[in-house]
């Protein structure tokens, strides 16, 4: 899967999340929870997407591009978003 994301974008969630929108390629899609997001219009299909990564629940939002996906953003899941995917998983 190609991954695509606004660089500057991409490195201050380095600097402020330790997490690079690169590793979303180790997302695992398969068993993630996924919704569309349209709590706002955002001029574009948004999801949003809680799954496993490294072994701990990450919250990721994205857009899908023609052959692969564009990060918006990345990050651990908090504690309200885990129980969610415990649940629904």
């Amino acid at each position: 899967m190609h991954i695509t994301y606004d660089p500057e974008k991409n490195q201050r969630n380095i600097n402020e999340r330790g997490l690079a929108f690169d590793d979303a390629v180790f997302f695992e899609f398969a068993t993630a929870l996924i919704a569309k997001d349209d709590r706002k219009e955002y001029g574009e299909i948004r999801y949003s997407a809680l799954g496993i990564l490294d072994g701990r629940v990450h919250a990721l939002v994205f857009t899908l591009i023609p052959d692969g996906i564009r990060v918006i953003s990345f990050r651990k899941a908090n504690k309200r978003e885990v129980q969610r995917y415990g649940t629904v998983k």
